[in-house]
């Protein structure tokens, strides 16, 4: 039979993902998600209108059959030293398959000369796909709050949560209502080529989101600076690849320069709803902390 499903998640089951899948579930819009030949079925399957396929961003001949009859794509990849290159390979097969619309998730202050290796892979990327004529939407989401979970087991057992940034103030964004603007650009119109900051209502420092929690959670929860090789090595013992984790330390410093305090309302422009400040995350995940 064939499928009416015309839009393909890729990064379906990630933080983002999830959420995005979930919201697109509830309004009843119809999508396949790429996923991995034996990869461990997801909870996809509890979907109405949910497809899963199967591809590999590494085969170009899989990808290009997933693509099959897809107009609009979701485009979000593991951080891996492979994810521009994975991610390129979609944008080629996108091309070739007559995508109509592809929707990037990339990051804040995305740039080619940037000092930060993340930033540096998604410019290049959104640059390809620029290139490509394909009309696209990049969404540029800042740090995620959800990223905290990451030290759910310090706060938890020590009340306390470490790293290299100092005062720096950074506008925050709740990872619900980066899909809820990525189901918004899916399933609306008037987004295409354009490029969306996104960010939450609010700049704040670790400072500030120390004595949000210790309010949240009715005990004291502390901030503690420290600097960036110890970070690092605190990343290392946590089994981040080092890759990965040099990248984090060149995200920080990114932060911890200022670089990611700007606030934009894209969120209440694309969704019609303010963005989630910090509390209101903080309430919602007490019970993780």
């Amino acid at each position: 039979m064939t499928s009416k499903a015309s839009n393909l998640i890729v990064g379906a089951t990630g933080a983002v993902g999830t959420q995005l899948t979930a919201y697109l579930a509830e309004k009843n819009v119809s999508f396949k998600a790429l996923t991995r030949e034996g990869a461990k079925q997801t909870s996809l399957i509890q979907y109405k209108g949910a497809e899963i396929v199967y591809g590999d961003l590494a085969n170009m001949n899989s990808l290009k059959k997933a693509l099959e009859g897809i107009k609009k794509v979701f485009l979000l990849t593991d951080s891996s030293e492979q994810a521009e290159f994975l991610q390129l390979n979609l944008v080629k097969a996108a091309k070739e398959e007559g995508v109509e619309h592809l929707v990037k998730l990339s990051q804040f202050a995305a740039d080619p000369v940037s000092p930060v290796r993340f930033l540096r892979y998604h410019a290049v990327v959104e640059q390809k796909i620029a290139a490509s004529g394909i009309p696209y939407t990049f969404l540029r989401p800042n740090l995620y709050m959800q990223g905290l979970l990451g030290f759910r087991k310090l706060i938890s057992e020590q009340g306390l949560f470490f790293a290299p940034i100092g005062n720096a103030r950074i506008s925050l964004i709740d990872i619900r209502d980066i899909a809820m603007v990525a189901g918004e650009v899916l399933t609306g119109k008037g987004h295409e080529n354009r490029i969306y900051d996104l960010t939450g209502p609010e700049a704040i420092t670790h400072e500030e989101i120390a004595a949000c929690f210790s309010e949240e959670l009715g005990r004291p929860i502390r901030f503690i600076n420290v600097g960036p090789d110890e970070m690092y090595q605190e990343l290392i013992r946590f089994g981040f690849p080092q890759w990965q984790a040099a990248g984090l330390i060149e995200d920080y410093a990114h932060y911890a320069r200022g670089e990611a305090a700007g606030v934009s309302a894209a969120v209440k422009t694309i969704t019609g709803r303010s963005p989630r400040n910090f509390r209101t995350f903080a309430q919602d995940y007490a019970s993780f902390f």
